[in-house]
């Protein structure tokens, strides 16, 4: 038998864009820990919105402050000055009741899964409704149903030990979703998961988000998990923000060291044997230019139209590249080789058709 599954909050259609109304509110958040050497400060003066339905996406290196800013959320840290506001509540002054009941609104689910082995898949998922008194019959449906939803309905007898990482995730999310929550926060989800795996579990968090209208708050270290489910990213560095928009303007024209920092490894750099060819100066030898032509999404958000890529004249040649599509947004960069004497006809030209161009050196025809 199938079961539905829903939650009575707003919903979010398919593919539609987030919700304008702020969920979640970050208003001037430190947080200072005692250490040998002194305080130190895992989070300076952090402030920023996320909106209800939306898909938000944190990112920093190790010790960035990442995890210390999620669980802040719920208040499993407490700040040392500034607030959380959620819903328009300051969570920071809930008595511990009204904090059981917020932490009831809020799923997380954890790297390393935190399920108990000596419970089967069902009992893993059931084990938040027991606590909180949920009689036997209506939990066994909820977990049927959640079960469904995460594709582990014929696992519910099995145990922890006899599941694959990617199997073990799906049920930590199904027992995140047990309290039909409104947000569902992700501390590094999928950074124990294989590439493969990985994908499943992005997509299956992307599906949640478009059936249960939840607004989920992700964590990670990865650019590419960011690339493909957030709609906004945050990005830490220090304990400070030093960066914050819509994912493809932010991949599109990064403009802190960070985030270039963390984005360059899903971008096309130089080629080392290109690179090992390339000289600054041609000293009046024949040659041509390397040139890289950009695409942020903005100015040309369809795509690069061939026609204006041949129009660079027949001494353009396309060394090396690729364009991605993000949100709508085509976006990347492309290696393009010209003739150095006709470096400034051509360039005037390639103007036309990339929204950045840089000229990366050039390679002696005799190299």
């Amino acid at each position: 038998m199938q079961h539905e599954f829903s939650y009575p909050g707003p919903s979010v259609a398919a593919g539609a864009p987030p919700g304008p109304d702020a969920h979640i509110v970050f208003e001037g958040l430190q947080k200072r820990y005692q250490s040998a050497q002194g305080a130190v400060a895992a989070l300076s003066d952090v402030s920023f919105q996320v909106a209800r339905g939306e898909v938000f996406g944190i990112i920093g290196r190790s010790g960035a402050g990442k995890s210390t800013l999620l669980r802040s959320i719920n208040m499993l840290e407490r700040p040392t000055a500034g607030r959380v506001r959620v819903d328009g509540v300051d969570v920071g002054q809930l008595d511990e009741d009204a904090l059981v009941g917020l932490r009831r609104r809020i799923g997380m689910i954890f790297q390393h899964f935190n399920l108990l082995s000596a419970k089967t898949v069902a009992e893993n998922v059931a084990l938040p409704l027991r606590v909180a008194g949920v009689k036997a019959g209506a939990a066994r449906v909820r977990v049927e149903a959640l079960l469904d939803m995460v594709g582990l309905r014929d696992k519910a007898d099995v145990y922890p030990s006899k599941l694959s990482g990617g199997q073990k995730q799906r049920v930590g999310i199904a027992r995140a979703l047990v309290h039909q929550p409104e947000i569902l926060l992700c501390d590094e989800a999928t950074s124990a998961l294989d590439p493969e795996t990985t994908q499943s579990i992005l997509a299956l968090l992307q599906d949640i988000n478009r059936k249960l209208g939840l607004t989920v708050v992700l964590i990670t270290h990865d650019m590419a998990v960011i690339r493909e489910v957030c709609h906004q990213v945050l990005v830490l560095d220090g304990g400070r923000k030093v960066e914050q928009g819509e994912v493809w303007r932010v991949f599109g024209n990064p403009q802190a060291d960070a985030t270039r920092a963390l984005l360059r490894p899903l971008q096309h750099e130089l080629p080392a044997d290109l690179a090992a060819r390339l000289v600054p100066d041609l000293h009046g030898r024949d040659g041509v230019a390397v040139l890289r032509l950009r695409f942020t999404g903005q100015g040309r958000p369809d795509g690069v139209s061939l026609q204006a890529l041949a129009a660079m004249g027949p001494g353009a040649t396309l060394l090396h590249g690729g364009l991605d599509r993000l949100r709508g947004h085509a976006q990347g960069s492309l290696l393009v080789s010209v003739p150095a004497g006709a470096l400034r006809e051509e360039a005037a030209r390639a103007a036309l058709v990339a929204d950045q161009i840089k000229v990366l050196g050039y390679v002696a025809a005799d190299a």
